[in-house]
């Protein structure tokens, strides 16, 4: 088939004929090449394929939306950016190219950015609201306390056995209210089985030490062990953070992010607190 295709393509190029794209190379095939490269474990060569895709149709808003979530994946989030944004270029309607192009905003440190864009998101999407934790993050670190905490309540609706958003509506009252009142004001939760969160839920409430959080994810199961400790390093330090102890909050966040599983959310925020923390105005 290749050496037919080649022969015909040289008769029509000493004939000054125009020659028709292989079937292999037309923007849909290559995209389907692209999705299959990267479910055999071939990131490099999807994005090279994605790429190609581009190159035949410039306005091929799918291919720009796989080629910025691979770069996403990769974690060359500039480039993500870049990508959902010539998709809203050709297309604005699409809602999940927006919600797409706001994570990887915020895992720039871009948080203004990335409300913007959760917004876009929500107004296309507006049942989606109540469960969108990853705007409420962003208004944490934008500093937009009041609507956090109106984000983390809202969340409840969705999952009131999550002792994340517990965490972070407590994180965002305390700022407006104070912590005394914040901690008195903890979303209730029945009963989040990952370890160590109910020891998490406890340390914000007042009822227990630091070090039991620890010593909850240091005796979770061998397979569940590196994710408890991740989980406890990230909830230390924006416990630490919430506490003044810049110290500790500093040494926990830093550990969080070097053990931060691949692809996680989380481990995005925990580098990024530590992103911002380094760009803080009062850090040298």
């Amino acid at each position: 088939m290749g050496m037919a295709w080649g022969f015909l393509a040289s008769v029509a190029f000493v004939l000054g004929l125009a020659i028709p794209a292989r079937a292999d190379d037309t923007p849909t095939e290559l995209l389907k090449q692209a999705q299959q490269a990267l479910q055999s474990g071939n990131p490099n060569e999807a994005l090279a394929l994605a790429s190609k895709a581009i190159a035949a149709d410039a306005r091929s808003t799918e291919a720009f939306k796989f080629r910025g979530k691979l770069y996403s994946s990769l974690g060359q989030h500039a480039e993500a950016v870049a990508d959902f944004t010539k998709a809203l270029a050709i297309e604005p309607r699409l809602a999940e190219v927006y919600n797409l192009r706001g994570a990887e905003h915020f895992k720039l440190g871009h948080i203004p950015d990335s409300i913007k864009d959760f917004d876009n998101y929500l107004e296309f999407k507006p049942e989606q609201t109540s469960g969108h934790w990853m705007r409420g993050i962003s208004y944490y670190y934008a500093g937009r306390f009041a609507e956090g905490r109106k984000q983390f309540a809202a969340y409840e609706k969705v999952d009131s056995n999550d002792v994340e958003n517990a965490v972070w509506h407590y994180l965002c009252n305390a700022r407006a209210v104070g912590s005394a009142k914040a901690q008195g004001d903890m979303l209730k939760i029945g009963r989040d089985r990952r370890v160590p969160m109910m020891e998490v839920y406890d340390l914000f409430k007042g009822r227990v030490r630091p070090d039991k959080v620890l010593a909850a994810a240091t005796s979770a199961r061998p397979d569940d062990r590196k994710q408890a400790l991740f989980l406890a390093h990230l909830y230390l330090g924006l416990y630490f953070d919430s506490q003044g102890d810049a110290s500790q909050a500093h040494e926990h966040m830093t550990q969080a992010a070097a053990d931060a599983p691949s692809g996680g959310y989380m481990g995005d925020v925990a580098k990024v607190h530590l992103l911002l923390q380094k760009n803080a105005p009062n850090q040298k």
